[in-house]
């Protein structure tokens, strides 16, 4: 399909759409992880927005833009629980009827916030990958608008805004760090850091138990692997078209991490920033750890992507230390 690829006018439109709605998150700098790292480094709470998570810029500033018919329809969406709770807030915000469809075993304080946004939430399958495919089917079957969660310009555009604020808080900031699932969050980094006036580099970080985007990236065509990591953010099998035409195009580097080395840099964010993070959120910190000779003297922004972390993961990542 020939998708439109967004621009910093979109970015900068959807910024105007999302203003009424969303505060610009804070972005902190930790001594404790400048001396980690030996660089100057901020973080980007994503992880306090409404839905504990990045997303829901995107959804905001698509939803907002659906016509009447699409209105009339409602939406669906597949996901492990960001994206679907950013459709959900959004379809509550504009009246619109939401139906997710999330994996059988999906992370259950994302089901309980979807649940309470007003969302129709239909089980499905092991992973992602399945409940997606199922409500492909069911989108064609009953007429829903469906929403993927990376093949759609106005998701990119509405989740750039985040690297929009980075820059203009900081703009002498040299790396912007992003984690990578489908891989909307670091398309929208690409966009604003590779329009303006100075070289931002845009790092994409993925785990190696899940490395379908990242293989993607790397063979400059789409590819299937094994989805066996547990951070739900990066928990992909295929890679998505839009976001890697786009990637392909204006992604930096692009880092594998360890399932350990996740579980280590979710326990250092949790304890460093004070702050609940999911491990999606903590995987640009261990890309950071993986680079950090690369990135001494540097101005770091890492992308906190989300905070939706279960008492049960939480338990288990830090009582390991």
């Amino acid at each position: 399909m020939d998708w439109t690829v967004p621009t910093r006018a979109d970015v900068l439109e959807a910024r105007r759409r999302i203003e009424p709605h969303l505060r610009p998150t804070a972005l902190y700098g930790y001594p404790a992880l400048d001396e980690l790292l030996g660089a100057d480094v901020f973080v980007k709470h994503e992880n306090h927005l409404p839905t504990g998570a990045f997303k829901v810029r995107g959804g905001i500033n698509l939803v907002s833009q659906l016509d009447e018919e699409e209105r009339e329809r409602g939406v669906i969406a597949a996901s492990t629980g960001n994206h679907g709770q950013s459709i959900a807030y959004a379809s509550r915000l504009f009246g619109v009827r939401a139906t997710i469809c999330v994996p059988e075993e999906a992370n259950p304080v994302k089901v309980a916030s979807m649940r309470g946004l007003g969302a129709e939430l239909v089980f499905h399958g092991r992973d992602y990958d399945e409940a997606r495919e199922n409500c492909e089917r069911l989108a064609a079957e009953h007429g829903y608008r469906y929403v993927h969660s990376g093949n759609e310009p106005l998701l990119i555009a509405g989740v750039a805004t985040h690297t929009l604020e980075i820059l203009e808080e900081q703009p002498e900031t040299d790396v912007v760090i992003v984690p990578i699932g489908g891989g909307s969050g670091a398309a929208g980094s690409c966009i604003v850091a590779k329009s303006g006036e100075r070289a931002v580099m845009v790092i994409g970080v993925q785990s190696e138990a899940a490395p379908a985007a990242y293989r993607s990236w790397l063979e400059r065509r789409l590819v299937e692997d094994r989805m066996e990591t547990s951070a739900e953010g990066l928990a992909t099998r295929t890679a998505f078209e839009l976001p890697q035409r786009m990637l392909w195009e204006s992604l930096d580097d692009f880092v594998l991490v360890s399932e350990d080395e996740i579980r280590e840099a979710q326990a250092l964010m949790i304890e460093i920033t004070r702050n609940l993070v999911e491990a999606a959120g903590a995987s640009p910190l261990a890309a950071a750890l993986k680079l950090r000779g690369q990135l001494e003297g540097k101005r770091v922004a890492l992308i906190l992507s989300g905070g939706n972390a279960t008492r049960a993961q939480l338990l288990d990542v830090l009582g390991a230390r």
